[in-house]
């Protein structure tokens, strides 16, 4: 059995704190509310989920499966990298989920937003529809279907380590390209090449279209773009380096 390296055991233990915290304070509401990430236009957004939402989790399975990738790529990644890399890596590809999947928010949520308020709604009604789910007021049938598509952006949560993961899943696949993978339901060993790629590729249709292929619908497909994207850049940028630091002038 691999063993676990120590950044990664660390990382483990403070998931599963922060889960059991989750669980057995304030009904299971409170840290959600503390901790998760929110959409920054809503009113229960704080700067400080861009990092703790990173070490909450929905579930016992999503706990469970993240925690256990974590273990199978966090392991060799921080063996060949180092402790200081893999943790770089870690919050830095954490971040990138963040910046892919709030600018895809955006990207949802702003024209709509605009033309809102320039059917004559004020930006107040429009947050307290978004915040109750509730029509206030004279609202025309083109405003509420406006409303309706910002809705699930406005009301967006993130919660999960797997942004960070992908990015490690990222290094691993450029470090050991070779290495054979498989799904646990679809035990047929796929080259880490094709293998990660491939469920990157998955995750970004899936967030384009919002067809779940092998993830629960509420899964934040843009975050693992974003955290795969940052890890493969910043493993680029490094072998990069490392090659023009050791090569003949």
């Amino acid at each position: 059995m691999m063993r676990i390296s120590e950044t990664v055991k660390h990382l483990i233990i403070i998931n599963v704190i922060m889960f059991i915290g989750t669980l057995v304070i304030g009904n299971g509401n409170l840290f959600y509310e503390w901790f998760a990430l929110y959409f920054p236009k809503n009113d229960a957004f704080q700067p400080w989920q861009i990092f703790t939402h990173m070490f909450m989790h929905g579930g016992a399975t999503h706990i469970l499966f993240n925690m256990f990738a974590l273990w199978m790529f966090g392991s060799p990644v921080e063996q060949a990298l180092g402790s200081k890399r893999f943790l770089f890596l870690y919050i830095s590809a954490g971040l990138g989920a963040v910046l892919l999947q709030l600018g895809f928010y955006y990207f949802k949520f702003v024209p709509n937003y605009n033309a809102l308020l320039e059917s004559g709604l004020s930006s107040e009604s429009i947050k307290q529809m978004l915040s109750a789910n509730e029509l206030i007021g004279s609202v025309n049938s083109s405003q509420k279907a406006m409303l309706i598509d910002i809705f699930p952006s406005y009301n967006a949560s993130m919660v999960g380590a797997s942004g960070c993961i992908m990015g490690i899943m990222a290094a691993f696949g450029m470090m050991n390209p070779n290495a054979e993978l498989m799904m646990i339901f679809l035990p047929i060993p796929i080259k880490a090449k094709y293998f990660i790629p491939g469920i990157i590729i998955l995750d970004l249709i899936s967030g384009i279209t919002g067809q779940s292929f092998f993830s629960p619908s509420n899964t934040a497909y843009m975050a693992h773009v974003g955290g795969a994207l940052t890890g493969f850049l910043i493993m680029w940028y490094w072998r990069k380096t490392q090659f023009n630091k050791n090569r003949w002038d």
